[in-house]
């Protein structure tokens, strides 16, 4: 059983809002990115920048204007629900690539991404611009019923986007979709269209305690296939937090098939990932997210072979 080995928390040099405290909670999305790690925190309208091998508090760039309630309620009902985090490549007005952050789907308010540039260095630079992704989205409420997209990174001429079903349907599935529609409404500032998406692939994931294992985030790997996190949480919604029971770091095959899975110790609910090749082993890291705002997320490693 693979551990966790911490290596940060999220700390901020500001509070998000007044009333909370100056560190990430909820930390639902991560993306490496040159010397910078960028995390989102599904309950806030911003984007955590943290840099590299370095334990200073991290700095905060807003994404979507509107106040932070400290109510956790009122935050929970109002929040855009950023779940997923993307490196895009470089496109036309994007000579670096981006940063897309995207809402999980599952209200209304919560189908809205947000799409900033980076600089040479990896930086954020410029204004973030709002993206509509109630359109793309549209195709996947028929598909599942309730959208709950949790996970989002680029493989190949597609973005991938996991979904992570509930009891009583507790179904995992992949969504490509055409990077070239994706960017090229981008660029045109239109809302993503619903025909860039291309297909869905279900996986099965196990369960631990009997509660089914959901993606939670993933990473496309230089083989092919993809990394991922995933937990089981006991609830029955996309809205409402369950506890987690138990959580897994695995590996799918360019051939879809699910080739490895490890439990993770101790139990955390794992959100985000990157990972990094070394040495014929695996470098994966992950955000941590304890659903309790007072409890700060954490940046942790593991290694897989």
């Amino acid at each position: 059983m693979p551990r966790l080995v911490p290596l940060r928390t999220l700390t901020l040099d500001e509070r998000p809002a007044r009333g909370l405290p100056a560190f990430l909670s909820a930390a639902s999305g991560l993306v490496r990115a040159g010397p910078y790690s960028y995390v989102i925190g599904d309950d806030l309208r911003h984007l955590g920048v943290f840099r590299s091998g370095r334990r200073r508090p991290g700095t905060l760039i807003r994404l979507f204007q509107g106040a932070v309630p400290a109510d956790k309620k009122v935050r929970k009902r109002l929040k855009r629900d950023l779940e997923s985090l993307a490196l895009l490549p470089p496109f036309a007005g994007y000579p670096h690539g981006a940063l897309l952050a995207l809402g999980s789907g599952s209200r209304r308010r919560r189908c809205a991404g947000a799409l900033v540039a980076l600089d040479a260095q990896r930086r954020v630079t410029g204004k973030p611009a709002l993206v509509d992704l109630a359109a793309l989205y549209s195709p996947l409420e028929r598909e599942f019923g309730e959208v709950n997209i949790e996970g989002a990174f680029v493989d190949g001429p597609y973005l991938a986007l996991l979904q992570r079903g509930v009891a009583p349907k507790p179904r995992s599935a992949r969504v490509r979709v055409k990077l070239t529609s994706l960017l090229g409404a981008f660029v045109a500032d239109e809302a993503p269209p619903s025909k860039a998406v291309h297909d869905v692939t279900d996986y099965e994931l196990g369960r631990i305690e009997g509660v089914a294992l959901g993606f939670t985030d993933g990473a496309a790997l230089r083989g092919g296939g993809f990394a991922f996190t995933a937990v089981a949480e006991r609830t029955h919604d996309a809205y409402a937090d369950g506890p987690c029971v138990g959580s897994a770091i695995g590996i799918i095959g360019r051939d879809d098939r699910l080739r490895r899975q490890w439990r993770l110790s101790p139990p955390l609910k794992v959100e985000g990932i990157a990972v990094e090749a070394r040495r014929g082993k695996l470098r994966v890291l992950v955000v941590t997210d304890a659903d309790d705002p007072k409890v700060p997320a954490r940046l942790l490693s593991v290694s897989l072979p």
